[in-house]
């Protein structure tokens, strides 16, 4: 009979370890439960600042667009004030070699001929007949020519 109680006790402890267990595992899912409810609300949380910076992102990338067409018309209208500015210089540099082509000191045919203008004013400087310097085309030199952007060695000026 002792063989009896010693198997009911020993069923008894198992019975108990298992509810134990049993318990234990309950006890554990409800504490992973409330864990994954934390996490649940602590995202819901932040879900409204992670709107907000996509929305600042978005709004962040509409204003990099914006100024991005905004530099392409700008350059667009400076390539058109180059344009313009290229064609007032050309009608310029046609005058000058026109006046060059007429005024019979100007040896508009010699191989280093280049007309008198200056790039910078888009504008050409006026010749009078002060300006020929007592020379003639013939005995002209290479360093009797007047660039308009050196200082001039004449002694005379």
């Amino acid at each position: 009979m002792d063989t009896v109680w010693i198997i009911v006790i020993i069923i008894a402890v198992l019975v108990l370890i298992g509810l134990a267990v049993a318990m234990s595992g309950k006890r554990k899912d409800a504490q992973k439960r409330q864990h994954a409810e934390e996490l649940r609300h602590d995202a819901r949380a932040q879900q409204g600042s992670v709107q907000q910076e996509e929305l600042r992102a978005r709004e962040a990338e509409l204003e990099a667009e914006r100024k991005q067409v905004e530099a392409e018309r700008a350059e667009a209208e400076a390539e058109r004030a180059r344009q313009g500015h290229l064609q007032e210089h050309a009608k310029v540099e046609d005058q000058v070699r026109e006046a060059d082509r007429v005024d019979p000191d100007v040896d508009h045919r010699s191989s280093d001929y280049a007309p008198e203008t200056t790039a910078t004013s888009g504008t050409a400087a006026p010749r009078t007949a002060g300006d020929a310097h007592e020379t003639t085309p013939a005995d002209a030199h290479e360093t009797d020519r007047v660039d308009p952007d050196q200082p001039s060695r004449d002694p005379r000026v």
